[in-house]
């Protein structure tokens, strides 16, 4: 097998979901191309990729039947789906959530830095499980992503750690397993609620030392006394459906989220501080409302994200307002937080035809739209 076999150059590759045409941002970025030029030859053993955004590394590792570890499901659709564009077999790569187990004696394990350190310290912490002397550790990211904490990490996790020098913005780390010794932490972080409730989170969770702001400002605006579904839609560690059970005592909440770690955290913070009300609750990895029946929902409680992976954009947003608005039943409620700045008001009033303002603050609103027949 030749250099050139692991190229991106042959390659054509989508963002997930699909953007509009005149969209700047692409599928990959220089450390991907970085990371691919340190491949000379066939893997002897299982080649793992950490946290491949769109799939660029899975599709030209393709050859190697890699494995693919990502807590986000739109980042293993989007491998799913390159797959599918580059006529390239989708049984070539296992696709694997951030909770699953890792195969043994990996020959080489590339690594994308995620934005979060924590979410980095779990991935090391499981590969310590599995790697040997002989597995070749290479990481990159942007040159400004990796910091001194970074390589600290690697070093403390799992032995002697060096890196390149910059190209295109992008470097390199390298790492060699030594077995340091380092205690055992289930990388599971809790605090308490004003109300005393304890909130636990898995590493990749969002505000995951504390409640958010954001948070904080909509769980004093939520409804009261529904029945029937309440969706929790982008749960993060389902403090937002957790009042939502607690404020309406004969609703059902479904707790939904595209990450494996948000969601269970949602269903380990149920268990810890509702444990009564798991029968009402239902715990679901999707990307947005998707599979979800239409005109089944009395209210879909929404705190969007504005960004996927380190681009800013309301494509994801917007595909949850969609789908919210298809998931209502006539005279069912879309109930949204975001920052002012966004401008949601506008985009949902052309989406439902109506739209109140329900609270503000300095940084925040909350939103109410009913759907009408």
């Amino acid at each position: 097998m030749s250099h050139s076999v692991y190229s991106l150059e042959n390659l054509t590759l989508q963002r997930f979901p699909l953007q509009r045409e005149e969209s700047p941002l692409q599928a990959w970025e220089a450390a991907d191309e970085l990371l691919l030029q340190q491949l000379e030859g066939p893997a002897v053993g299982p080649t793992l990729i950490f946290n491949d955004s769109f799939g660029a590394l899975a599709c030209a590792c393709h050859s190697d039947d890699p494995f693919s570890i990502s807590d986000s499901l739109l980042s293993l659709l989007a491998t799913r789906q390159n797959l599918q564009h580059n006529h390239l077999s989708p049984e070539a790569v296992t696709l694997l959530d951030s909770l699953s187990a890792l195969p043994e004696a990996p020959s080489r394990v590339l690594i994308k830095i995620p934005k979060t350190l924590a979410l980095l310290e779990q991935q090391l912490r499981a590969l310590r499980k599995v790697v040997t002397p002989q597995t070749h550790i290479i990481a990159a990211a942007k040159a400004k992503e990796i910091h001194r904490s970074t390589l600290q990490l690697f070093e403390r996790t799992l032995g002697r750690t060096t890196t390149s020098l910059a190209w295109k913005k992008a470097r390199l780390i390298f790492c060699q397993w030594q077995a340091p010794l380092l205690p055992e932490d289930e990388m599971i972080q809790r605090w308490q609620l004003d109300s005393g409730e304890t909130i636990a989170n898995h590493a990749s969770v969002f505000a995951r030392s504390g409640l958010d702001i954001g948070a904080r400002f909509f769980m004093q605006h939520l409804p009261q006394n529904l029945s029937g579904e309440i969706i929790d839609l982008g749960c993060g560690n389902g403090v937002i459906g957790l009042v939502a059970l607690r404020n309406n005592p004969l609703a059902r909440v479904h707790f939904v989220d595209e990450s494996w770690m948000a969601v269970a955290s949602s269903r380990m913070n149920i268990e810890l501080n509702q444990p009564e009300s798991l029968a009402r609750s239902q715990f679901s990895v999707n990307h947005a409302l998707s599979g979800f029946a239409a005109n089944s929902a009395k209210a879909v409680l929404c705190n969007p994200p504005f960004h996927q992976q380190n681009a800013l954009t309301d494509h994801i947003a917007w595909q949850m307002f969609r789908d919210a608005r298809r998931c209502l039943l006539c005279g069912g409620e879309l109930r949204v937080v975001g920052n002012r700045h966004l401008d949601y008001h506008h985009k949902l009033k052309k989406l439902f035809g109506n739209c109140q303002l329900v609270a503000s603050n300095k940084k925040f609103v909350v939103l109410r739209c009913v759907k009408l027949p």
